[in-house]
């Protein structure tokens, strides 16, 4: 662990101190799914947000989500919330080899878009402007016709999981999941940090303006995930070669 935890302090500070160097800043985002009530988990979460001054954006779960997360965030300098789907269940074939997906291709659109018509009013009620009108669809999975169609209901933005970024307006991705899900769920390791970083970084080069997205599911979290997180930020939060702008104007570019 100790060789793989320096490799990864070494490369990511000598990408953002080429950035620094230049004059320039890698653009930073943070996003964490699932969300729904108030947990310990979701207090140690907010707790590495506030002491390094940067914006998560919780994917909350509309039907299950509570007054009770409403009333914990509500002080909240650094919680944004963003719409995860209606209810997170999958609707596709896994008999089939189907990825799972809530916002796929077995479902009667003009159904599909009520559920989230209803979902984004109820978020608004709860959070009021610190709802950001962004789409996060629960696997990362959308059909394109859902896509197309949610700005229609107010939902503009969408945000998915990707090793690049697609081309549409208000739509801000995440490349970086720090959970191995399948057999043992746990932190990706120091090593398969650095290597994803690595790329993505290197992409930052010549694609300045396309924010790097971290993705974390606290609910998952072991102590593996709360070390990248607390490691990471020391570093990325605070170099002069990285920015974070707050999650809301990501959103309205």
């Amino acid at each position: 662990m100790e060789d793989g935890l320096a490799r990864f302090r070494s490369e990511l500070t000598a990408h953002l101190d080429w950035f620094a160097k230049r004059g320039r800043k890698v653009r930073f985002w943070w996003r964490d799914d699932d969300a729904i009530e108030p947990t310990e988990d979701l207090d140690r979460l907010l707790s590495i947000a506030n002491e390094h001054g940067v914006d998560v954006a919780l994917a909350v779960i509309p039907k299950n989500a509570t007054q009770a997360l409403a009333d914990r965030l509500a002080e909240e300098p650094h919680a944004i919330v963003l719409q995860h789907g209606w209810q997170h269940k999958n609707f596709q074939r896994k008999d089939l080899g189907e990825g799972a997906a809530e916002l796929g291709t077995r479902r009667d659109p003009d159904e599909l878009l009520g559920q989230l018509a209803e979902g984004k009013a109820k978020l608004e009620i709860l959070f009021g402007d610190r709802f950001v009108h962004a789409m996060v669809p629960p696997w990362n999975r959308i059909a394109p016709e859902i896509s197309r169609r949610l700005p229609k209901i107010g939902l503009p933005g969408l945000s998915t999981f990707t090793w690049m970024n697609f081309p549409r307006t208000h739509q801000v991705q995440t490349h970086l999941d720090i959970i191995r899900w399948k057999k043992d769920r746990r932190f990706i390791g120091w090593n398969s940090a650095a290597i994803r970083l690595d790329l993505q970084l290197c992409r930052r080069r010549t694609n300045p303006g396309e924010p790097l997205g971290i993705l974390s599911h606290h609910l998952a979290h072991e102590e593996g995930c709360y070390a990248f997180l607390e490691e990471f930020f020391a570093i990325a939060a605070h170099h002069e070669g990285a920015e974070w702008p707050p999650v809301k104007d990501l959103f309205a570019e």
